[in-house]
């Protein structure tokens, strides 16, 4: 037998049992939940940010697009 066969029963798929697809929305209690800690920690920006992003409903990706870093 060859010696790296690709026929090891032991071997198991690494998303096996896990749900793929897309995540589900944000909560508007999660939502908050995170707005509040932005704002106790003084992180104005990433609150500007994350603001923006819910309001625009952009994704984070699409969002660095848009933002310049500083």
């Amino acid at each position: 037998m060859y010696p790296y066969s690709n026929s090891n029963p032991a071997a198991v798929p690494w998303n096996k049992g896990k749900i793929i697809g897309q995540k589900p929305p944000l909560k508007v209690r999660e939502i908050w939940a995170l707005r509040v800690r932005l704002q106790l920690a003084h992180r104005t920006r990433d609150l500007a940010l994350f603001n923006l992003a819910i309001d625009s409903k952009l994704r984070g990706c699409d969002l660095v697009e848009v933002v310049p870093s500083l």
